[in-house]
């Protein structure tokens, strides 16, 4: 076998060092996901709950929101109010980071959802 020069070992030797402290440094902290997948069925099964009693609450409230006078986006905005804790427990099981744009991000998306709830009972 050939030896390697003193240049190559000390690149070999900066490779490995830096292989092992991203590998280190990627299990140092307890995340949610792993690459594409979950990492945590239970907190997986319960953010799933979370969702479907958000979108429950959300299509529950838009039913008796369909009156035909008000626009679609202030009666949005109403049912996902009348939502708020349920959108909280949901924020509170995904952020554990409490990242402000993942806040952000749920309360669009529950307003969003809540819109496409208020036009699915007008229709």
């Amino acid at each position: 076998m050939k030896r390697l020069g003193p240049s190559k070992r000390v690149a070999m030797a900066v490779l490995a060092l830096s292989l092992t402290a991203c590998s280190l440094t990627a299990c140092s902290r307890d995340y949610i996901f792993e690459g594409n997948e979950y990492s945590n069925p239970i907190k997986v099964a319960r953010i799933k709950e979370l969702y479907q009693a958000r979108d429950a609450c959300l299509a529950k409230n838009a039913v008796p929101s369909a009156g035909g006078g008000s626009d679609v986006a202030s009666i949005a905005r109403a049912v996902s109010l009348s939502c708020a804790p349920e959108t909280d427990r949901l924020i509170a099981a995904t952020n554990v980071d409490r990242d402000p744009k993942v806040v952000e991000a749920i309360r669009n998306d529950t307003e969003q959802r809540a819109t496409l709830y208020v036009l699915k009972a007008r229709g």
